[in-house]
């Protein structure tokens, strides 16, 4: 017995036309607002404030920022805007240590010296004897 697999599930329905349902949703909610907008307010600032409702629900409806819903960006830069952030301008400088296992350094490759990261210390080890062999192998 075959089962069909459904190929495009991440794709949403086109239930009103070619609109889907959230697109239907904000393009309703932006028309409701400015009908409101335009009984309740003076002509001319009903007038401009429609033009931003209706670019806001459009954009909401429309308008992707890296292949990703405006409303995923709304989203982020609301958390972004509400979250703490940690501003770190001048680092201290803190004394280098020489670690016991660390290889000797030669001043003429120009490594930088060992930091306190053990995993950092190793990459760097490996980084510079590999250089340090491709170099004589390519004067041989």
């Amino acid at each position: 017995m075959r089962f069909e697999v459904p190929q495009f599930i991440d794709v949403e329905d086109k239930i009103f036309g070619p609109l889907t349902f959230k697109q239907f949703i904000y393009l309703a909610g932006g028309a409701g607002a400015s009908v409101i907008m335009w009984t309740f307010l003076p002509k001319i600032v009903a007038i401009l404030l429609i033009l931003v409702v209706l670019g806001f629900a459009a954009a909401l409806a429309f308008y992707k920022i890296n292949n990703k819903p405006f409303v995923d960006f709304l989203e982020s830069a609301f958390k972004y805007s509400l979250a703490g952030k940690l501003y770190i301008w001048k680092k201290e400088a803190r004394p280098v240590e020489q670690h016991a296992a660390a290889l000797p350094v030669d001043e003429s490759v120009g490594v930088p010296r060992i930091s306190d990261s053990k995993l950092r210390d190793l990459a760097w080890s490996l980084d510079v004897h590999d250089s340090i062999y491709s170099e004589t192998e390519q004067k041989n």
